[in-house]
């Protein structure tokens, strides 16, 4: 059973920076696409940015010149650089990955970030 393992949260001031990862457990493992949603309390879970095996990648509108998904060669590790992060992007991140030929993929376990003003 593949592992996601997510890291990089925390709390940061508004205007400020984080980068989150997401590693696989195993090195075998790649994925044919990738996504970082976020979630509040009381809120669907939410799309944040998506990227596929091609690298081609897509945003929400709410992070787009801001945010940058990105992945590395392996295709087994993603991460999220966000820039001027404001309070309103404060949420619990999670990471998922989708292998090749199946329909479910797994979740990362979830990071914390918070935004303070």
């Amino acid at each position: 059973q593949v592992q996601l393992v997510e890291s990089g949260g925390g709390s940061v001031q508004a205007g400020g920076s984080l980068r989150l990862s997401c590693a696989a457990s195993e090195s075998t493992f790649s994925f044919n696409a990738a996504s970082w949603y976020r979630q509040t309390p009381g809120k669907q879970r939410e799309l944040v940015a998506f990227i596929r095996k091609s690298n081609n990648t897509n945003y929400a509108d709410s992070v787009k010149g801001r945010f940058t998904i990105s992945t590395d060669n392996a295709k087994n590790t993603v991460h999220l650089q966000m820039n001027s992060l404001k309070p309103e992007d404060t949420a619990i991140y999670y990471c998922y990955q989708l292998p090749s030929g199946v329909l479910s993929g797994y979740w990362g376990q979830g990071t914390q970030v918070t935004v303070v003003s």
